[in-house]
């Protein structure tokens, strides 16, 4: 009877590491699923759509202000993607001042507030007009 209780605690260790691993992999998957910004096609009208809002003290004064309403809890103070809620989400919120965000037009970057996609709401009726939702872009290039 002796013998069991030791092959009991092996096949417990064995069964206590195969979930282990299990735990850890799923954990690594969601990681990296997060961290993995995926593609965010922009329609070529939008992409082409140049800004019709100066980018004047008072636009940017006007972004500014919507942006920390609307924007910060997941994008930051300093558009870093670091906002309070940004952990919550399952995407990631980019970083504002990097290279790859500067290369984008300021068309794409208004289509991208207008319409949202997952955890990104739709700004369209948050922010109905459109020149404030062009100022934000305005307040976002400061970031850069």
């Amino acid at each position: 009877m002796c013998f069991y209780k030791p092959l009991i605690v092996v096949n417990m260790k064995k069964s206590m590491l195969v979930l282990s691993v299990i735990c850890l992999a799923f954990m690594l998957v969601g990681f990296i699923s997060k961290q993995t910004q995926q593609p965010w096609p922009v329609p070529d009208k939008f992409v082409k759509m140049a800004n019709p809002v100066k980018a004047d003290a008072a636009s940017i004064a006007e972004g500014k202000e919507l942006y920390t309403k609307h924007c910060a809890s997941c994008h930051g103070k300093k558009g870093k993607g670091d906002g309070s809620k940004a952990a919550q989400l399952d995407t990631e919120c980019g970083d504002f001042t990097s290279a790859d965000f500067a290369k984008q037009t300021d068309g794409s970057l208004f289509y991208k507030t207008s319409e949202g996609r997952k955890d990104m709401p739709s700004y369209k009726k948050k922010i109905p007009e459109q020149n404030e939702i062009w100022s934000v872009v305005n307040y976002v290039r400061t970031l850069q």
